[in-house]
Formats: C-alpha cells, sequence, structure tokens
C-alpha cells in the first residue's frame, strides 16, 4: 500500500500552485508546508511536492480516482487554466473498463497527471 507520493521538482513554486488548483476538485488541500515543500490531501498529506537543486526531476504517470465524472471533469479544467498540456480530456476510456472516466493532464515538469473514477455520472 502507498502512504505518500513526492515529486521533487526544479520549478517548486510553479508546481505547487499546480498542485493546489489542479486538486481542489478533489477536495484536497494544502495540509502541510515547510522548507519550499508543501503536502496536499484530504485528511492527511499523502501528496508531497519539493525543490530538488541536485536530481534530476523524473516524469511520472500519478493518477488519482474522483468521486464522479463532474470532478475529473473540474480537475481538467482547473489544471489546464494552470498551465497543464492536455494529455486527454475528459470521456468514457471503455478500452480500460465500460465505466471508466478520466482525464490526463501533463504537469509544468512533464508529470503525467490522470483523474478517474468508475461510477457512472
Amino acid at each position: 500500500m502507498i502512504d505518500h507520493i513526492g515529486l521533487r521538482t526544479k520549478q517548486p513554486d510553479t508546481m505547487i500552485a499546480f498542485y493546489q488548483a489542479a486538486l481542489a476538485p478533489l477536495g484536497y488541500t494544502r495540509l502541510m508546508e515547510f522548507e519550499g515543500t508543501a503536502g496536499f490531501g484530504r485528511e492527511r498529506a499523502d501528496i508531497w511536492v519539493g525543490p530538488s537543486d541536485t536530481s534530476p526531476t523524473s516524469q511520472i504517470h500519478l493518477a488519482l480516482v474522483a468521486d464522479n465524472h463532474a470532478a475529473v471533469d473540474a480537475f481538467y479544467a482547473a489544471a489546464m487554466a494552470k498551465g497543464a498540456k492536455d494529455n486527454g480530456g475528459p470521456g468514457l476510456r471503455p478500452e480500460y473498463t465500460p465505466t471508466y472516466y478520466a482525464a490526463f493532464v501533463i504537469d509544468p515538469d512533464g508529470n503525467n497527471l490522470e483523474v478517474m473514477c468508475t461510477t457512472e455520472g
């Protein structure tokens, strides 16, 4: 089981602002902050964004669960408004499962961020 994810970046202010906006439709808020690092979550910080001065950043695929289609749509709109690149707009992905509804964006560091749900509507 995963406890938390940490994203290291050379542009922490940009990435923290991006994730704060993009995750808000999922009920995520900035719960903790120290030394240029921010932790986001619903009840506890499970996604962390912080600086990396010495190691290169890496591109990952991070998929988060939304409660409904409206939250997926709101995530996509918020992420795009904060400068994300489209990597697959909101919609059904029946090739995964018949009710798989998701949106994909590329964050400012090149990570593929997905928000999905498998409930109808």
